[in-house]
């Protein structure tokens, strides 16, 4: 599809979809992916295009990144893993100068992810976590100048890129390759995320009807939209990440809790009037996401995982209550991620036992934890 061609049907598409939102909400009737067979799939996020490539993650390990690589794959694979996410960096392969200019170096190299997921039967999941106007992390790298949700420019540039991803992939079926549109939505401007996320459904589902798309739920992936209850083969992503004194102790982006005091950090955690524990995870995602799930629709947890910087002991503590009630609700889910500060490969935690891993180090005991789960 070439751009002006793709510019006239955005345009009918953007026309359209506040008319579909409106009936969708209004109808809460059954989801229409009610009948999708949605494995359950566990796995990792993999970094290496989540900022522009020739940076540097400043995480755990200074992780460079780069093109992808295979051991990745087999070690996921080796693990009776079969799930990956890959965030992406839209900077990567375009830029602010041009949203329409798609680089085929840096596509060739997510290519080569997707091909060694099917050879190493690992589903990948490509998703942006930095698109056109949107970002959730507040950072230099990228500089936003516009807004994702309200205006038209980026919504065009986003859709078409996405559009270009359907026609690159087309033929691979939904068994080895999903979509996750946009990487974990501010809790603002409901409306307009719904009617930018259909207009990407629709650039997508154009190019090809049926591929399988994910969207993350509002507010950073924590609420399902019931507006999205028409679309077929579909589901939505939530998170992992409660409660924030656990998940992120002493994370550099998380200032409002470097003075949270260590002494008070345990699992269970009580915490301004809560009781955090494996019951507290039940009635949570019940409340958040059991309507969504009685009408028939689908959930994966795109992300979840707790900061090095939470010791060893309270963080295996935390993972097996949450891994336990993913699995009594039957959820998939990828860590976050792979390599680094949250992951199960040279993270530094503070308290882990670490063993030598072809020329890594890794926290055998998390691993173990999240086979169980």
């Amino acid at each position: 599809m070439k751009r002006r061609q793709f510019l006239k049907t955005a345009a009918a598409v953007s026309a359209f979809t506040p008319f579909i939102s409106t009936v969708s909400r209004a109808q809460g009737a059954s989801v229409a992916s009610k009948d999708l067979t949605l494995p359950r799939r566990r796995g990792f996020n993999l970094l290496n295009m989540f900022l522009p490539i020739g940076n540097t993650f400043k995480g755990s390990g200074n992780y460079d990144l780069g093109p992808f690589h295979e051991e990745d794959f087999a070690i996921i694979k080796e693990w009776g893993f079969d799930f990956v996410r890959l965030p992406l960096c839209y900077w990567c392969w375009s830029s602010e100068d041009d949203w329409f200019r798609m680089d085929e170096k840096p596509l060739k190299q997510i290519d080569q992810a997707v091909e060694w997921g099917r050879q190493y039967g690992v589903h990948v999941n490509i998703n942006f976590h930095r698109a056109p106007g949107y970002c959730v992390n507040k950072d230099p790298v990228i500089k936003l100048k516009t807004d994702l949700l309200k205006d038209e420019a980026p919504c065009e540039a986003f859709c078409y890129q996405w559009s270009k991803f359907a026609e690159r992939y087309k033929g691979i079926p939904s068994s080895q390759l999903s979509f996750d549109l946009l990487n974990e939505p501010p809790k603002r401007d409901r409306e307009g995320y719904v009617r930018v996320m259909r207009a990407a459904i629709s650039a997508i589902r154009s190019v090809d009807k049926d591929r399988l798309i994910c969207v993350d739920g509002f507010d950073y992936g924590n609420e399902p939209l019931k507006e999205f209850s028409d679309i077929k083969n579909f589901y939505q992503s939530a998170r992992g990440y409660k409660p924030s004194p656990v998940t992120h102790f002493r994370a550099v982006w998380m200032p409002h809790l470097k003075n949270f005091p260590e002494d008070q950090l345990k699992w269970p955690l009580h915490y301004k009037g809560v009781t955090y524990d494996k019951n507290f995870f039940r009635a949570y995602y019940e409340k958040q996401w059991g309507e969504w799930e009685r009408l028939g629709g689908k959930v994966h947890v795109g992300e979840f995982g707790c900061h090095n910087q939470t010791p060893a002991p309270v963080a295996y503590a935390w993972f097996r209550d949450i891994l336990d009630v993913m699995k009594e609700r039957e959820w998939g889910w990828a860590l976050w991620r792979l390599r680094g500060s949250f992951g199960v490969i040279d993270s530094e935690r503070v308290g882990a036992k670490m063993e030598n891993f072809r020329g890594a180090k890794l926290d055998r005991e998390l691993l173990e934890i999240l086979k169980q789960g």
